[in-house]
């Protein structure tokens, strides 16, 4: 019945504050059953205004003075350890009565804990009812729409007949199936066997991965999503002269009754690096987006989020500091382990993506750059092109009689020069070109630059033990 009390005033507090609801939730240091009734009674809560229910009887002024003082001590905590990960979302039913007892409240957050299973996602069997291959993308947003570009490019388009469903393929791989999905779903799903590969941000699979042995990242740098997650604080203020993190961890001012506050959406990975570089008295707050504005509202006095470019940051007269880099992160090909070993299909499929995948992120920097020189012989021609060192290609020029016509008879005076160069130097490779009697020149995009054999492939081979 405490607990009833304790949750309904926590709820109400939460409400009135237009406070997230899994500020709780996801509070590690939250009683599990506690968590499953503010879940139950905030849904409750919401059905019930939603319903046009009667609204519930206003707090007293004593229950408002003890819901003050809960919501401060949750605001400023004392003596909290650092958390070791992040807890789960209690799952509940979807539809609830327009009202609620005491004993129903009880008996449905008691089915909710239940519900939350404590078997680590990484020790789900691996389901053998499919014959197919499953590839997570994202489902929405920027990650989501260079994905299915990337995918394109590779020859790869992905084709969603509905754009409402969550479920797609791969012509020119029939045997691949994708589903679309939120980031951090993605990683659960490859842990609980659900799917097989995925594509997905680095910092995402750290954090939910936690350093999984059944995850397999198989391409590390897909060339889009760049980012890093960082710990920043306010410019000004008790932090104006605070220009590192040994600086942060030294302040005196954090104490076991006033810890260091810090939030984030990376709990995991959050609080590894706050113990890692020596915080002692520190408090870690769970909260999704628009972090920056909790410590000008003094909600909080540092976050560690994702940064790019670092313009949001600024706006919000925050700095990054010293080795305050969490990791560095951008889009990563991943896949199940168990899938690779015992899945019929993953490992041909991940062998095809990964050969494309890299030979076509070798070719997006290179250029293919073809020009006719005169000469005497193709020995002569390639002479002068390979004393350019900015022309010299990828093992050398590709050297070819051009035939033409004079006077009704077939003559050789040409020659075709074939090289590749960076896109960076394209016109210094020009006007070199031109230097030695190049004409005509034709430049290409490439779409592969296949190698002998894929570097990547063979590190995952010997990472499974193939």
């Amino acid at each position: 019945m405490q607990n009833i009390l304790q949750c309904s005033k926590l709820a109400h507090v939460a409400h009135t504050c237009r406070l997230p609801f899994h500020y709780y939730y996801q509070d590690p240091h939250t009683p599990l059953a506690l968590k499953s009734l503010v879940a139950a009674y905030w849904a409750t809560s919401q059905h019930s205004a939603v319903a046009g229910a009667s609204p519930r009887q206003e707090p007293s002024e004593r229950d408002q003075a003890e819901m003050s003082a809960m919501l401060a001590a949750r605001l400023h905590p004392t003596a909290i350890p650092l958390p070791q990960s992040p807890s789960p979302p209690p799952s509940f039913p979807l539809r609830h009565p327009r009202a609620a007892s005491a004993r129903s409240l009880a008996s449905r957050a008691a089915a909710s804990a239940t519900a939350v299973s404590t078997k680590p996602a990484s020790a789900a069997p691996l389901s053998a009812d499919r014959n197919v291959v499953r590839i997570g993308l994202p489902s929405k947003g920027r990650m989501a729409e260079q994905t299915l570009s990337l995918l394109k490019s590779c020859q790869l388009a992905v084709r969603q007949l509905n754009p409402r469903q969550y479920t797609a393929d791969v012509p020119l791989i029939p045997n691949l199936e994708v589903w679309f999905q939120r980031p951090k779903d993605i990683v659960r799903k490859l842990q609980s066997g659900d799917l097989d590969l995925g594509i997905v941000g680095f910092d995402t699979v750290s954090e939910y991965g936690q350093a999984s042995d059944d995850l397999v990242v198989v391409h590390d740098a897909l060339d889009f999503g760049q980012c890093r997650l960082s710990l920043a604080v306010p410019k000004g203020g008790a932090f104006e002269n605070i220009n590192s993190v040994e600086d942060l961890a030294k302040m005196p001012e954090w104490t076991e009754e006033r810890p260091l506050r810090v939030v984030t959406g990376f709990g995991y990975l959050g609080a590894k690096f706050l113990k890692e570089n020596g915080f002692k008295h520190v408090t870690l707050l769970s909260a999704d987006g628009a972090l920056e504005s909790f410590p000008p509202m003094g909600m909080a006095d540092a976050i560690v989020d994702l940064v790019s470019s670092g313009t949001t940051l600024r706006e919000n007269n925050l700095k990054e500091i010293e080795g305050g880099v969490v990791l560095e992160s951008q889009a990563t090909l991943v896949a199940s382990r168990r899938s690779l070993h015992k899945r019929e299909g993953v490992l041909e499929i991940t062998h095809e993506l990964l050969e494309r995948l890299e030979a076509h992120l070798r070719a997006s920097t290179e250029l293919m750059v073809t020009a006719n020189m005169r000469g005497n012989s193709a020995e002569e021609v390639a002479e002068r092109v390979l004393s350019l060192t900015s022309i010299c290609g990828l093992q050398g020029p590709t050297i070819s009689p051009v035939y033409c016509r004079r006077d009704g008879k077939v003559a050789l005076e040409y020659y075709a020069m074939n090289v590749v160069v960076p896109q960076k130097m394209i016109y210094k490779c020009i006007q070199q070109l031109r230097s030695i009697g190049g004409s005509g020149v034709l430049v290409t995009k490439l779409t592969y630059i296949f190698d002998e054999e894929t570097p990547r492939w063979r590190n995952l081979l010997t990472e499974l033990g193939l």
